[in-house]
């Protein structure tokens, strides 16, 4: 990448880590320090910690396809202060209604797919790879870093010092966009990185990517619902209040990424991804039924949790992964805004539905249903397709070949490790799926800077 491809890279990777921070930051202490606000129930509390995701979910895609129309940058800093205004009504509430109004504006800041797309927006296609794969990184290390900051944060300030924390990193994101971020040269549609409507039918209609969506959609269900009765369990077996849970947060974590990096090297290196997938479905599956029968022994506890995170992690590196070896080559920006809505839907259903659970039928029941959602996912992923291992490639084409588009198609088609192309005239883009394996980027090159 050149300077200002980095630049763009990494200041919009900053962004995004300032509002998954603000976001994850209340994850691991809100059921403890939201027992004291007036009005509060478990499943009101529930519902506080769940319901940004279904205000997340739903404008997620609509605010990307306005972006289009109206400007990234605009986008973005609205939906901050969005954000940041839901941060600061949760920081003033003194009742757990007003908690909940607050996460509702939060998550209506939902500008992830336009950070995206303005990634994509500043970056040329050769480059576009690894502009992703630094945002990427930033919201698995902003997961991590938050479970473990929350309990700090809230041991100083208490539960409002998080939101307010908030709302400050919401403005951080703001002067980002404004001063640091480069202003794209024009607005463009980028297929694989951003909803494309009319593609919508067709992506709902594929069953392995339903069935990857419904993947995303039960991990975070039950890690919103876990976070509903671990921290009181954790205070009651080891005596650790909600603040100073970091110490146990940090080695669980440190020991799930042991497990999860030799997995995801023997997934990919040695294309046994369904087998470490169904594995990891698995190991969070087997983390429940422990929870079930005997979550309230101190060391059944410490042991699932860390099988839950080694398969959480292990999830959240291979989910994506497999949404862009499984989409259309002009449909992964599709597939994956989709895939990202489901994730945020399943927040919400993890909060609401292990609330009422929590209410209704206490610690168990709330384990329960982790419990069957993921022996849910656990018969869906038996009879997954085994992973196609392509991965999406770009290249520009010149004016004329464009007016041959489905000519230029075939002869790519034809390709050593092309397993598929579609030529898109007006962006003058050839989107392939290829094998990396084999395939030799020199002989595209060849073909498309052709006369």
């Amino acid at each position: 990448m050149d300077k200002r491809e980095f630049r763009a890279a990494a200041s919009l990777a900053a962004v995004f880590s300032v509002r998954l921070l603000g976001l994850f930051m209340i994850y691991p202490v809100l059921a403890a320090y939201a027992r004291d606000l007036s009005g509060a129930t478990a499943y009101k509390i529930g519902l506080a910690l769940g319901i940004y995701g279904l205000s997340q979910g739903l404008l997620q895609i609509p605010f990307g396809v306005l972006s289009d129309k109206i400007g990234r940058k605009i986008i973005i800093v609205l939906g901050l202060a969005v954000f940041g205004v839901g941060s600061a009504v949760a920081a003033v509430s003194n009742s757990i209604d007003g908690v909940i109004i607050g996460r509702v504006l939060q998550g209506s800041g939902a500008v992830g797919s336009v950070i995206l797309a303005l990634v994509a927006d500043l970056t040329s296609e050769e480059n576009r790879t690894k502009a992703m794969a630094m945002v990427g990184i930033t919201i698995g290390t902003s997961f991590m870093i938050a479970l473990v900051t929350g309990p700090i944060v809230a041991g100083l300030a208490g539960i409002a010092g998080i939101f307010w924390l908030t709302a400050g990193l919401a403005l951080l994101g703001i002067g980002i966009i404004l001063f640091i971020v480069p202003s794209p040269r024009r607005l463009s549609l980028h297929r694989d990185t951003e909803t494309v409507p009319a593609m919508l039918g067709s992506v709902l209609k594929n069953t392995e990517l339903l069935r990857l969506d419904f993947g995303i959609f039960t991990l975070h269900a039950m890690l919103t619902a876990s976070f509903l009765v671990v921290p009181e369990l954790l205070h009651e077996g080891l005596n650790v209040t909600s603040r100073s849970q970091w110490i146990v947060y940090l080695p669980v974590l440190l020991l799930s990424i042991v497990v999860m990096v030799p997995a995801i090297i023997v997934a990919e290196k040695y294309r046994r991804m369904k087998t470490v997938f169904i594995s990891a479905v698995g190991m969070l599956a087997v983390s429940q039924i422990m929870l079930v029968f005997n979550g309230h022994d101190v060391y059944v506890l410490l042991a699932a949790i860390t099988i839950f995170f080694s398969g959480f992690n292990i999830m959240e590196a291979s989910l994506p992964s497999l949404i862009t070896k499984t989409a259309p080559p002009d449909a992964k920006g599709t597939a994956a805004g989709v895939y990202s809505s489901s994730q945020f839907l399943g927040i919400f259903v993890g909060g609401a539905a292990g609330g009422w659970m929590h209410q209704n039928a206490g610690d168990t029941g709330v384990f329960i249903l982790s419990t069957v959602l993921a022996l849910l996912w656990l018969a869906a992923t038996a009879t997954m397709a085994r992973p196609s291992y392509l991965i999406t490639h770009l290249v520009r084409i010149s004016e004329a070949q464009a007016a041959s588009s489905e000519s230029l198609a075939d002869k790519l088609r034809q390709i050593p490790g092309v397993a598929d192309a579609v030529v898109i005239a007006e962006e003058k883009l050839a989107y392939l799926k290829v094998d990396s394996k084999s395939f030799d980027p020199a002989k595209v090159e060849e073909l498309t800077s052709a006369a």
